[in-house]
């Protein structure tokens, strides 16, 4: 199994967003992505992270964060809808695993969330499965409404906002790994353009290192 130092939530967070900034900058150093870390995790792993991540097809979670093999345990569906598959991997990340930090990965021009604006609006359905997503993505947008939120950013941020809620309203396993102090749940908005990472909300943090400013 790789040597990872086991790292604090805060720990973690900040490796994370010192690995976007690096990406944002155009100066990744892209580790642990060789041969000698591929033999190093063939036995076993130790992420530092759980990622739990829109499936878009721009938000590849190594990339974006500048990391490599056996850093990040990565679970992404469309809009970050979460269902008991989903609940289930990141109680592994945590549980097992032992992640100190589970991230919610949300995105600007997310088709989900747009599919589900639209459908509320003019009354615009999808066929199959993508109904779930969206049936799954509509209490956030309902809240943001409620809300008042109208811009695009605002709705995002609630709808990671929520999916964070949800994440530790229907999982006691988490909800216990964060009450103890052992992990963090946090929420980040992507840009699409810049391809940086901002901090939405975070719990299980000290209150000085939460505030939304750290990742922006």
């Amino acid at each position: 199994m790789a040597d990872t130092p086991h790292l604090t939530p805060s720990e973690a967070l900040d490796l994370l967003l010192a690995g976007n900034q690096r990406f944002v900058a155009g100066s990744p150093q892209h580790p642990n992505q060789d041969a000698a870390r591929r033999a190093a995790t063939a036995p076993g792993q130790r992420p530092f992270a759980v990622l739990f991540g829109c499936s878009d097809s721009r938000l590849a979670a190594e990339i974006i964060f500048d990391r490599g093999l056996g850093d990040l345990f990565v679970v992404r569906t469309a809009g970050h809808v979460a269902g008991p598959e989903v609940l289930g991997s990141i109680e592994y990340g945590v549980s097992v695993l032992d992640c100190p930090l589970v991230v919610v990965l949300g995105h600007d021009s997310c088709g989900a969330v747009a599919a589900t604006r639209a459908a509320l609006t003019d009354g615009l359905g999808a066929t199959g499965y993508v109904r779930d997503v969206i049936e799954r993505v509509t209490p956030s947008v309902l809240a943001a409404r409620a809300a008042g939120l109208t811009q695009e950013d605002d709705i995002i941020a609630e709808h990671i906002r929520h999916t964070v809620d949800l994440l530790l309203d229907r999982s006691r396993v988490l909800a216990d790994q964060v009450t103890a102090g052992r992990t963090a749940v946090v929420g980040l908005s992507y840009r699409l353009a810049d391809g940086s990472a901002r901090l939405v909300t975070a719990r299980g943090l000290p209150a000085e290192e939460a505030a939304p400013s750290l990742g922006a």
